[in-house]
């Protein structure tokens, strides 16, 4: 399951890569991220259910596709294959989306108002889910419609190297990971959360994340640099990204376990078969896309 993802995900990563027939950056991508941030919210809905906490999952899955939309929507660089746009332009509309999605969350709870019906919970729900879904995929479409700056008061077109260098160092990571820990994992990192993750597997993690961003920023650099000739890189280099990112992604690994651990369920879903659902498959990158803008915003000249 797992390579058959991969092999759909590359068409559409070349024909975001080259524009293909005359589209602007993350058009060919978008469409995932925003199928994966609704998967993943109705899985969140269901999973805080479980706690009391469910909220309307129309309305969760609702934000958890606006959010992303309107992180791409607000960005020059989607709207036009020839421009660039400054980081906080689509993260500057997700966090809008978001206020806007919650608020909506509570006029809904006005008009369908019961007492004792659960609205305070079903709205706590939706906050959480609105955090730690549709933020975080905001901040995934925002690695590939981030430019770098020209030095001219312009911008460079954006380049892959921030949403792969991002995805790179997290799920090689987690394949890592996986190895070290099911050969020669002993001892337990987090055994009341996730009694399968181990010590060694997460120094195999932080290994595999280190060498994919030195694959990504040095060996591939020619490659995915912005567009345009840009060639900034994350603040750190190759080192601190795969540091940061890799812990960042270990840490949205053990959140989804947490959740999962209250509510009584092994997987978020099961629509990607062995491996879980939408939840479970982005999970490790709802911290990770954060912590990498971070990266990438303090790379740039003030």
């Amino acid at each position: 399951m797992g390579f058959g993802l991969l092999g759909a995900f590359l068409p559409l990563l070349w024909a975001d890569s080259v524009g293909l027939w005359g589209a602007g950056a993350a058009v060919w991508l978008l469409p995932v991220a925003l199928l994966l941030a609704g998967a993943a919210g109705r899985e969140c809905a269901a999973i805080l259910a479980r706690r009391g906490l469910g909220p309307r999952a129309a309305v969760l899955v609702a934000g958890c596709v606006a959010v992303p939309l309107a992180a791409a929507l607000g960005s020059p660089a989607f709207r036009s294959a020839a421009a660039g746009g400054a980081p906080l332009n689509p993260v500057g509309w997700a966090a809008a989306a978001t206020v806007a999605a919650m608020t909506g969350a509570l006029l809904v709870e006005m008009v369908l108002y019961r007492q004792g019906d659960g609205a305070i919970e079903r709205l706590a729900g939706t906050a959480l889910g609105l955090l730690m879904v549709a933020l975080p995929m905001a901040f995934v479409v925002s690695l590939r419609l981030s430019g770098t700056p020209d030095y001219e008061g312009g911008w460079h077109r954006p380049g892959l190297a921030p949403l792969v260098g991002m995805v790179a160092a997290v799920k090689f990571g987690d394949v890592v990971a996986y190895l070290v820990g099911s050969t020669i994992g002993r001892h337990r990192m987090a055994p009341t959360l996730s009694p399968g993750k181990t010590w060694e597997g997460a120094v195999g993690s932080l290994c595999g994340a280190l060498i994919a961003s030195w694959i990504v920023f040095v060996a591939l650099r020619g490659v995915l640099t912005p567009a345009d000739g840009g060639s900034a890189e994350p603040f750190g280099g190759w080192f601190v990204h795969g540091v940061f990112v890799g812990t960042a992604g270990m840490l949205g690994d053990l959140a989804e376990s947490l959740l999962k651990r209250e509510a009584g369920v092994k997987d978020s879903g099961g629509a990607l078969g062995a491996l879980g659902g939408g939840l479970d498959l982005i999970d490790s990158l709802l911290f990770a896309a954060p912590a990498a803008w971070l990266l990438w915003v303090h790379s740039f000249p003030s």
